[in-house]
């Protein structure tokens, strides 16, 4: 665009930018503008946009530790077999294991 363009201008244009798909360098070079004052405008009309989710809300939260029995047994699925070990068993063994189930 070789003339001024206002406000009211630019903010159109970051709007058609945003609803083109287009990457900000492929929209720059269609419509002969410069980059650099696309993000600006792209960027302020980002910001000035309402939110258009519901706000965040936080709830609050209590950690409780498992019971240690239930932490004491893993399981893998592989090839319609289940197999269950001991939390501790060394993973080149379970790896190894679940190969040999996979053949």
């Amino acid at each position: 665009m070789s003339k001024q363009v206002e406000k009211p201008e630019w903010a159109r244009i970051a709007e058609a930018f945003e609803a083109s798909g287009q990457t900000q360098r492929e929209f720059a070079l269609a419509r002969g503008v410069r980059l650099s004052t696309l993000q600006s405008w792209v960027y302020r009309h980002r910001r000035s946009a309402p939110s258009r989710g519901e706000p965040v809300r936080l709830l609050p939260v209590q950690v409780a530790t498992t019971p240690a029995e239930a932490a004491s047994e893993l399981e893998v699925a592989a090839s319609g077999a289940r197999v269950r070990f001991a939390v501790g068993t060394d993973v080149a063994y379970v790896a190894r294991l679940v190969a040999a189930l996979g053949r």
